[in-house]
């Protein structure tokens, strides 16, 4: 666990400055909320290379749906498509529809999930799908945006 912490509070730091400031803190995700993400039912996947842990993502099952969470690859190791590979893999472990949630301003994050199937909802859908699956704060409810996957739209 402490090398997922390491991998999230590294990457996290692209979000400083960015999100707004009553939303960053240090260290970005402390490792006791770490822990009780863990013990919320999301179950961690990792990159490794050579050994080394150097990126890390969440799936949650939550209701009817499957939630990624808390994507981070260590800031020295982006741009290789680990996010990628690790996305497809996490996709592939679920016959749900797919949910993301992140901050509206990472304007990189959400290209990242656009180019890889997933296309972000209007305000009022984002709101209820923000209240129902996930346990956040409502000022975190205003400064995200949810993206889902094909199978969000083509469920019964």
């Amino acid at each position: 666990m402490p090398a997922i912490h390491e991998i999230i509070n590294d990457a996290a730091q692209a979000y400083k400055g960015v999100i707004p400031a009553d939303r960053w803190h240090e260290p970005y995700m402390p490792m006791a909320d770490l822990e009780a993400e863990i013990a919320k039912g999301v179950r961690f996947y990792g990159y490794r290379d050579g050994g080394e842990l150097i990126g890390v993502m969440g799936i949650q099952e939550v209701k009817d749906v499957t939630l990624i969470r808390h994507a981070y690859v260590r800031t020295r190791s982006r741009n290789h498509g680990l996010g990628r590979a690790l996305l497809a893999h996490l996709n592939l472990l679920s016959q749900r529809p797919v949910l993301i949630g992140t901050w509206k301003a990472a304007v990189w994050a959400i290209r990242f999930y656009e180019k890889n199937g997933f296309r972000v909802v209007g305000e009022e859908e984002k709101n209820r799908l923000l209240r129902t699956y996930w346990t956040i704060p409502e000022r975190q409810v205003e400064e995200s945006v949810v993206l889902v996957d094909a199978r969000w739209d083509n469920r019964q």
